[in-house]
């Protein structure tokens, strides 16, 4: 099909489409886990990581382009932590920091966007059910294992995993 001379590809912008959708997705999953449980990043800020690391992979997912999409990922998920790191405080009077749960999310959805960018939507299914998984777990399981109790309610934390 063209229109005014330039070629479109019907199927190629579904697939971009899907692509997209799937980054976005799988954030707003794991988004909707941190709004839950009432943590400062929550279903907008994992939505747009996931569409944003979603979208920069896709710039570079032809097969002859696998060299570029390495260092795109590289890039992403090295660049992430910087966001990630926002959300981690030490409260005073705490000795644990606050918030490692969260960017731990975080990076692992951009790694679920850079998937989706790459149409690889096994992966992004699988690792986003994981990842909720993980998520879902209470903490009962790590005081089992030896990790303390958190602080008591109206402390002033958020979360200690």
């Amino acid at each position: 099909m063209s229109i005014t001379g330039m070629s479109f590809d019907i199927w190629g912008e579904i697939d971009l489409l899907l692509r997209l959708l799937a980054g976005m997705a799988a954030g707003i999953v794991v988004g909707w886990e941190r709004t839950g449980r009432q943590r400062a990043a929550g279903i907008r800020t994992f939505g747009l990581v996931g569409l944003g690391t979603a979208a920069a992979a896709t710039i570079f997912s032809e097969p002859d382009q696998v060299d570029a999409a390495s260092r795109v990922v590289q890039g992403l998920v090295t660049g992430i932590g910087f966001l990630g790191a926002g959300v981690i405080v030490l409260r005073k009077g705490h000795t644990t920091p606050q918030g490692l749960t969260t960017a731990a999310a975080i990076w692992v959805t951009a790694a679920l966007g850079c998937a989706a960018g790459l149409g690889d939507h096994a992966i992004v299914l699988s690792a986003t059910v994981l990842a909720l998984g993980l998520l879902i777990i209470d903490h009962s399981i790590e005081r089992r294992a030896g990790r303390p109790a958190p602080p008591a309610e109206g402390s002033g934390s958020e979360e200690t995993g």
